[in-house]
């Protein structure tokens, strides 16, 4: 099933059609929205409020949209919170260390790695970095990031051209050679 109809059955009172697309679009959208906020609590929160705004305005979402409506929603939100948000520090923001049990060489060598993308990516242009996001990392076509960004599909396939050179360049800096 589409998610337009998993939304339609919500609509008409079937709560499974909720389940569903929170399902598929809660921890994901969770991620996106804390890429603007860096705050994962305040981010799930937002995620439940971009799902009930769209369960209680119940737009109309045209065929193949549902994604792309609910990530711009879920954006609007966030920077509209980020705007009126004070900088905190919070006990989340402390480093805890992994057991030594766990620290098994490729695992230690893919958290390196995961943390030196993480650094690069947050180093990039914010648009470049969130269309990266929404492309490669979400799986939208070049269409539906422009939608959520509001741009057309062309500036969104130049941020990415663009994103992947500054990416790379970043990673190689960081020593991590022939990422594509």
């Amino acid at each position: 099933m589409t998610d337009e109809t998993y939304y339609r059955r919500y609509l008409d009172g079937d709560e499974t059609g909720l389940d569903e697309l929170m399902k598929k679009y809660g921890s994901p959208l969770t991620l996106y929205i804390n890429a603007y906020l860096s705050d994962i609590h305040e981010a799930e929160d937002l995620m439940i409020e971009a799902f009930s705004y769209l369960f209680t305005k119940k737009p109309r979402i045209r065929e193949g949209g549902f994604k792309a409506y609910l990530y711009k929603t879920a954006r609007h939100m966030a920077l509209r919170y980020k705007s009126k948000r004070r900088p905190a520090f919070g006990l989340d923001d402390l480093a805890c260390e992994p057991e030594s049990k766990v620290l098994i060489e490729e695992v230690v060598k893919t958290e390196e790695r995961n943390q030196i993308l993480h650094f690069c990516m947050a180093q990039l242009n914010p648009n470049y970095r969130e269309a990266l996001y929404l492309t490669y990392f979400e799986g939208m076509s070049y269409q539906q990031a422009a939608d959520i960004m509001r741009k057309n599909e062309k500036q969104i396939t130049n941020m990415i051209y663009r994103g992947k050179q500054s990416l790379k360049e970043l990673l190689e800096k960081a020593g991590i050679y022939h990422a594509e």
